[in-house]
């Protein structure tokens, strides 16, 4: 290791000393949750299991001796609280936290036994060696147990984070124990996942900054712990593949991962990610800044490296950039989903052709930059009391810096999560917002939301949208609002705000709106024409010096797959 890495790694650690709560074993953190698994609302305090699983590991592969004790009773504590009954739907998965064992959980998360497993399977490999055998044994049956529920559950090869590393468990967990049919299992699994990439160019989490990383980390572990020659080969190709599509999405001046993202818990790219990048550049390039470089104890042992003829696009820009990608193949008639991203030297602008607006899409993300060292974004939501609307519905083209999109809703999608909270078509809201967030550093730039446009104006750089259209059961006429909170600045859509009422989307008629979007040197001009007919808003956008943008939207709630039926948005 990088003497600079090793520093970074040991600080990592120490950090995590005063975290860990001797009589339970365990680390001791702030609680935190997207807001579905488990049903913790306000605890303080919690004692995480991956967390510390992560500690153990980091104590035995940092090879502090003085900790080798606590590292063993950790991982023998982790194991006594996996479900180890054959029979139990839950056989081989381990809840999020010490608090709130699995049948609590609503519904419980079984990707854990695929995270923990991983992490006693590299703990087994790194240093079972030394373990007690007792422990030694009780490590083998719980990654075995683990195994088990992975294959059970059999997951497809759409889910890319859990597609490998549920194969990287299995297939090295077999190898590693003498379990063939694990190893075989994880290897077709594996290649299942790599033929279904391979034809579609992609992976289903699009261009996502947690799982593009995540997945690189899996194939990293892969690539240095699976023996079967044909595993590694896949790896490899798909390693290249990954690689690639990060360094051509990462805007090098304003230092961010340009959008569109398939699934993202942050919008502004984090100190560990862009240490994550230099670390995976090998030195060739700086991201992050000495002080504030992360090294995370999961990246120890895998050898993380971006390929070579890629490192360029992480160290300068070369010029404009535009990538198209087909993200999903539409079925039952229902429209392809394309990604479209462009880059300018001051800006990225990026969206997916349609979506629905959970809370980690980022169906249209624009960063962009005001001066040295200083960024913002822009990022679209719906939002339904104050968080993100699964039923909510985008669909949109785009032309360079130009986004012409619309919003419809589902009668059949979720509603903090799309297949978790099922909303069966009603809400009980006091509040339905579209919202254009702006975060990051705006300085030198004015807000202003003025009647049916609202945006950002600077001295060499518009952010402007437009509303062309907008009804909601049988009203009209709305304007944009601003407000800024928590040092982000909301430019809001308000489609209802009022006492607490059930909206039943499956008898509301009238239901959606279209907008126009740009960011530029100079102010937008929104020169549209626009139709309401035979239940559809219709909207053509002439953009100069670019070609037009059309859209069509379903003005009534619908089932999703319905909403995405119209053969093409061009009118």
């Amino acid at each position: 290791m990088n003497p600079d890495h090793r520093e970074a790694f040991v600080r990592a650690v120490e950090a995590m000393h005063a975290d860990y709560n001797e009589p339970i074993r365990m680390l001791r953190r702030p609680f935190k949750s997207p807001g579905y698994h488990t049903t913790i609302r306000s605890a303080e305090f919690v004692h995480p299991i991956r967390e510390t699983l992560d500690y153990a590991l980091a104590l035995l592969d940092g090879e502090f001796a003085a900790y080798r004790q606590r590292s063993w009773d950790i991982l023998a504590n982790i194991v006594s609280l996996q479900d180890q009954d054959p029979a139990s739907p839950t056989f081989g998965i381990w809840p999020w936290f010490y608090e709130e064992p699995i049948e609590r959980m609503a519904p419980p998360d079984w990707n854990w036994a695929d995270f923990c497993g991983k992490r006693l399977l590299f703990a087994a490999i790194r240093h079972g060696s030394a373990f007690p055998s007792d422990l030694s044994e009780a490590v083998r049956r719980a990654v075995l147990n683990s195994c088990e529920a992975i294959r059970r559950r059999n997951v497809g090869p759409e889910y890319t984070n859990i597609a490998i590393m549920g194969a990287l468990v299995t297939l090295v967990a077999g190898e590693h124990y003498a379990v063939p049919g694990f190893a075989e299992y994880g290897l077709k699994r594996l290649e299942r996942f790599y033929e279904y990439t391979r034809e579609r160019g992609t992976f289903n989490e699009y261009n996502s900054p947690t799982y593009s990383l995540v997945a690189i980390e899996e194939l990293s572990g892969l690539a240095a712990y699976a023996q079967n020659p044909s595993a590694r080969r896949w790896t490899e190709e798909l390693l290249d593949m990954a690689w690639r599509m990060v360094a051509v999405h990462f805007h090098p001046l304003l230092k961010q991962w340009s959008g569109p993202h398939g699934r993202a818990y942050d919008t502004l790219l984090t100190d560990a990610k862009l240490s994550f990048l230099q670390l995976a550049c090998g030195g060739d390039v700086e991201l992050a800044a000495s002080e504030r470089f992360v090294f995370e104890p999961p990246w120890f042992g895998l050898n993380i490296s971006c390929p070579k003829p890629y490192r360029g696009w992480f160290r300068a820009y070369d010029g404009v950039r535009e990538i198209r990608q087909l993200v999903n193949r539409g079925s039952d008639g229902s429209q392809d989903r394309w990604a479209v991203m462009h880059m300018e030297e001051r800006f990225s602008l990026g969206t997916f052709t349609q979506n629905i607006m959970w809370n980690q899409c980022r169906n249209m993300l624009a960063y962009f930059g005001v001066g040295p060292e200083a960024c913002a974004y822009a990022r679209l939501r719906v939002l339904h009391d104050g968080y993100d609307f699964c039923s909510a519905v985008f669909r949109s083209e785009q032309r360079e810096g130009h986004v012409l999109f619309g919003i419809q809703f589902a009668t059949d999608g979720g509603g903090r999560h799309p297949a978790l909270d099922p909303t069966q078509g009603k809400i009980a809201a006091s509040d339905l917002r579209v919202r254009l967030e702006i975060g990051g550093i705006t300085e030198g730039m004015e807000a202003y939301a003025e009647g049916a446009q609202a945006g950002l104006r600077g001295e060499n750089l518009h952010l402007a949208v437009r509303t062309l259209a907008a009804a909601w059961d049988g009203r009209r006429g709305f304007e944009w609002e601003l407000a800024q909170e928590d040092g982000r600045i909301h430019l809001d859509f308000v489609f209802y705000s009022g006492p607490a009422a059930t909206i039943d989307l499956r008898t509301v008629t009238e239901a959606g709106a279209i907008f126009a979007f740009a960011i530029s040197e100079r102010a937008p001009v929104f020169d549209a024409d626009v139709e309401e007919k035979d239940g559809f808003i219709r909207a053509h956008w002439r953009i100069p010096g670019r070609a037009p943008a059309s859209l069509r939207i379903r003005m009534r709630p619908d089932e999703h797959h319905r909403l995405l039926l119209d053969p093409t948005s061009f009118i």
